[in-house]
């Protein structure tokens, strides 16, 4: 697991509400130029964090829709998350052979609040992927990653989610070597487990 992918319509509201349940103070992150978004973070440890992130009303409209649903988000949950990998062109291949497109390779990039740019290249982020119960995968390549520029606040422990085809998307967990627990459910929804120091939390 690289990080979760926390959205919400507005960042303030967003990070307010983790701030407030996990008993911690979210740390800069920067605007994803280009995107159309910005974020704050919250360290884990080591190369893991998660990200509240929002459409950034200081840029200008993107030249299409916001990533992760973001345009039609009202409130906020954890809409996905992300998994670290380094042969994407492999990753993506063995996705397709298993039935699920995860996308063109494309790169990304954002710009920190120190005015350092962090790149990377990712699997592509609009891919539905069972309804973002299944993650987009990032290579950071040669850029610092984001978590080791955090302190540690919460650890992360698991991850879990409901799908109307449970049974395919385990199918597709295997292939792609992931660790989650996939159980039926009426519609896709992603689960994390989180130690906080308010105590364990389930984010959804």
């Amino acid at each position: 697991m690289d990080h979760l992918v926390f959205g919400a319509s507005d960042l303030s509201e967003g990070v307010d509400f983790i701030e407030r349940l996990f008993g911690v103070e979210t740390e800069p992150g920067g605007r994803h130029e280009g995107f159309g978004t910005h974020n704050r973070l919250v360290g884990f440890g080591g190369r893991s964090y998660m990200e509240v992130v929002s459409p950034d009303p200081s840029q200008p409209a993107p030249p299409r829709p916001r990533w992760f649903g973001l345009d039609h988000l009202e409130g906020f949950r954890l809409v996905t998350w992300c998994a670290a990998a380094t042969d994407l062109e492999s990753l993506v291949q063995r996705a397709h052979d298993a039935g699920l497109t995860l996308g063109s390779i494309r790169e990304g990039q954002r710009r920190t609040e120190s005015g350092e740019v962090l790149r990377w290249r990712m699997t592509d982020p609009w891919s539905d992927r069972a309804g973002g119960v299944l993650p987009f995968f990032i290579d950071w390549g040669d850029s610092p990653h984001p978590g080791g520029l955090l302190k540690p606040q919460c650890e992360y422990l698991g991850l879990a989610a409901e799908h109307p085809d449970a049974d395919r998307v385990r199918r597709w967990v295997e292939v792609l070597g992931l660790e989650i627990d996939v159980h039926p459910g009426p519609q896709p929804v992603l689960f994390a487990s989180i130690r906080t120091p308010t105590g364990e939390v389930e984010l959804c």
